[in-house]
């Protein structure tokens, strides 16, 4: 099997071997409408089969991607509430 898990790359969630490319970015990717498997095998230089077990593990643990996602997305959030703002806005 080719997706793993490292503490010590992104964050520990689940990638492809070898690579950075975490299942949840491949599932965006093709998922999400935006691209083809062959288009996102191409645009993050894996294998069509390494992308397609993406995405079986992607659905084999859809609750956990879900609390993974949910996370990404409350820490983005506080990043932007935590950002510098300026005082006033600039005309």
């Amino acid at each position: 099997m080719s997706i793993i898990r490292d503490d010590d790359v992104l964050g520990g969630e689940p990638r492809i071997d070898g690579t950075r490319v975490g299942v949840r970015h491949v599932a965006a990717r093709v998922i999400g409408g935006e691209q083809s498997p062959a288009q996102a095998a191409d645009q993050f230089d894996v294998s069509l089969s390494e992308v397609y077990e993406s995405l079986s593990h992607y659905y084999a643990h859809i609750e956990e991607m879900r609390e993974l996602e949910r996370e990404n997305e409350a820490a983005f959030e506080r990043l932007r509430e935590s950002s510098l703002k300026p005082k006033e806005t600039v005309q």
